[in-house]
């Protein structure tokens, strides 16, 4: 699994805040282009963010659901984004003084992206998180 991590400056209930806002999505995962439903209970287990990837024209329509939701310091999702395939990605929250240490962690589970050997699909992976946390960062610390 790719590994990145981030210290935000906000404590661990802001940050779950914005985890916890599924309309929020698109505004911090980059490659989620747009929302189009957020099911009801997010981010309990079972639901789903039910979004686009890609860049108009050529937009991809799937989903994003929650595995394990353990609120305000866990959060495993399973990202559908086919055809490419499926990763699952497990965010984890912990105190850090007065702000939060946010360690991602994400690889491909299913689809034609595993036919990539992992040395070479984790570097991208990383750089992408990297922008993520960055921007989940932005939206906690000035929400």
């Amino acid at each position: 699994m790719a590994t990145t991590s981030r210290v935000v400056h906000a404590p661990p209930g802001k940050v779950w805040d914005v985890l916890a806002d599924g309309w929020l999505y698109p505004v911090w995962v980059v490659g989620a282009a747009r929302l189009r439903e957020v099911d009801e209970p997010w981010p309990a287990v079972g639901s789903r963010i039910h979004h686009s990837v890609g860049a108009w024209p050529l937009m991809l329509d799937d989903t994003t659901e929650v595995l394990v939701s353990e609120p305000p310091t866990r959060l495993r999702l399973r990202a559908r984004g086919w055809p490419a395939g499926e990763a699952e990605v497990d965010l984890r929250l912990e105190a850090h003084g007065a702000g939060t240490l946010v360690t991602l962690w994400e690889d491909v589970v299913s689809g034609p992206g595993l036919l990539v050997a992992r040395p070479l699909r984790v570097l991208p992976i990383k750089l992408r998180n990297t922008e993520t946390l960055q921007r989940l960062a932005f939206v906690a610390e000035r929400r």
